[in-house]
């Protein structure tokens, strides 16, 4: 069988099948699972990509019925049952999507331009530099108001990233970063949350998202509400309502959509493109296809299930079970959603945590966000180093991943063609290119 995305969904579907009878190949255009809710902490200098990123291979290790495939699925023939990649055709008995979401610029060709977005890996590492080096290009720049601008942080969005990013930006400028340039004025500086809703964090608690705001505002954000965004440009944000930011930097995170992959397989998609199925997790007539995650448009109770990692996870231990159960010919039962909870932090000893009845906010929902958020982290390295960090942080006032590193392009790869001897999955280089 093969499971497309080696997300939270792909990833826990292959270990539900560990001891499956079933042999598991995971596909995935990058050779890592990110822990993608502190990706923010790379973005704002606390954490560096290989403490929330771990090769895929390395944690499929103890999955003897798996391995890896780096590959990009473009499509698929249902009828043939083979899965279409970049990398040629892979044959399939049972097939799992799980290719998760992207940002949603809801066909603002502007916002898209010139925003950076916050949901993969190289858009937190293009924000952690171009954050930095705008406090550089400050240093330089005679006119006050061209150097408020640079110094001037739009957050488009108040959902849970937004919030986070937002506090943890606020915190980088006013506890690093005015000991790196001291003769930088960064009372000059502004990081404003533009909610296009009257309120943020809209799935939690109304006393809950009081308290997130005071806390924002307590650290020196500045939260605008009704703030819906017409367009981005050089020079900042100009909103619906005709009120203008000159901002240097306008950061996107005001929603997302599920990956194109449901449309390139010309598979029904709904509101965002997601893919509706049903208990077993199978699209409309499909029953050896499974869509998980962020694709799928799973509805409990007449509501959609939201787009968030538990949701994910049990969906795939979920799919996992039914694919058992056809195996060995039992009879599957469908699928019930319970809900863990939602958190969200704002910074340093602030946070906002719903869990079921349980609503903590202020330092006891922060030492809950940190304990799940640490618990969740995929390898026990990852835990180590992440927690060392926080320590350092939080006793010191200090980010150590203030690097501005821009990667270069290496050579293009070749894709062997299909008559080559090679292993599946090795890449060739072009003639002449080095190996090392």
């Amino acid at each position: 069988m093969v499971i497309v995305g080696a997300g939270f969904g792909g990833l826990t579907c292959a270990r539900a099948l560990k001891r499956a009878a079933v042999d598991v190949l995971l596909v995935d255009a990058n050779n890592y699972h990110l822990f993608t809710p502190l990706l923010y902490q790379v973005a704002s200098s606390l954490l560096d990509p290989s403490q929330i990123a771990q090769p895929v291979r390395a944690l499929i290790r103890p999955l003897p019925n798996c391995d890896f495939m780096l590959a990009r699925a473009t499509g698929a023939d249902f009828e043939r049952r083979v899965l279409v990649t970049d990398h040629g055709e892979v044959p399939y008995d049972y097939l799992v999507l799980a290719a998760g979401s992207e940002s949603n610029y809801f066909g603002n060709a502007s916002v898209q331009e010139y925003a950076i977005g916050l949901k993969a890996l190289p858009e937190g590492l293009a924000l952690r530099n171009w954050v930095l080096s705008q406090f550089e290009s400050a240093q330089y720049v005679a006119d006050e108001s061209a150097r408020r601008q640079l110094l001037t942080f739009a957050v488009v969005g108040g959902g849970p990233t937004g919030v986070e990013y937002a506090g943890a930006l606020q915190e980088l400028i006013h506890l690093v970063l005015r000991k790196d340039y001291r003769n930088l004025d960064l009372g000059q500086s502004r990081v404003v949350l533009l909610e296009g809703a009257a309120a943020i964090l809209g799935a939690f608690d109304p006393g809950l998202r009081a308290a997130a705001v005071r806390s924002l505002r307590g650290k020196g954000v500045e939260v605008w509400f009704d703030a819906l965004v017409k367009t981005v440009d050089d020079d900042g944000v100009e909103l619906e309502d005709g009120r203008r930011l000159a901002a240097g930097t306008v950061v996107w995170t005001a929603g997302v959509k599920a990956s194109a992959l449901g449309g390139a397989m010309e598979l029904p998609a709904g509101r965002g493109g997601r893919v509706a199925v049903d208990g077993f997790m199978n699209p409309a007539g499909l029953a050896n296809v499974f869509v998980i995650g962020d694709l799928a448009a799973y509805e409990q109770d007449g509501q959609p299930l939201p787009m968030l990692i538990p949701v994910a996870m049990q969906e795939a231990k979920h799919a996992a079970s039914v694919i058992r159960a056809l195996v060995e010919g039992a009879i599957p039962r469908d699928f019930r959603y319970s809900d863990p909870g939602i958190m969200a932090t704002i910074g340093r000893n602030s946070a906002v945590a719903q869990l079921g009845a349980v609503k903590l906010s202020g330092f006891p929902g922060w030492v809950m966000w940190l304990a799940v958020h640490l618990i969740n982290v995929v390898s026990l390295r990852a835990k180590l180093f992440v927690l060392a960090e926080w320590a350092v942080d939080y006793l010191r006032f200090d980010r150590p991943i203030r690097l501005i590193v821009r990667a270069l392009n290496p050579p293009r790869w070749e894709r062997p063609p299909a008559s080559a001897g090679r292993a599946r999955g090795a890449p060739r280089r072009r003639r002449g290119t080095s190996g090392s």
